[in-house]
């Protein structure tokens, strides 16, 4: 993924959604659809975790499906 930075970037810019689970709230994804795509590698999933006020990125892949609970926005 590291020829993907700029796509990397724009999921946590621009995120088609953003998703948690429960038993980890520390950790974040962020999913962008690039429909150009096929369709098992639809979504970038970025990951990222929260430690100490400190956010930092933990993977990214590509998926063909969004998983986790939708975050809540105002």
């Amino acid at each position: 993924m590291h020829d993907k930075l700029e796509e990397i970037k724009n999921t946590l810019k621009n995120s088609l959604d953003i998703r948690y689970f429960e038993d980890n709230l520390s950790i974040v994804y962020y999913y962008l659809e690039f429909k150009h795509h096929e369709p098992s590698d639809r979504y970038l999933i970025v990951s990222d975790k929260y430690l100490n006020g400190e956010g930092f990125i933990i993977t990214s892949f590509f998926t063909n499906k969004i998983m986790g609970i939708k975050w809540k926005t105002k």
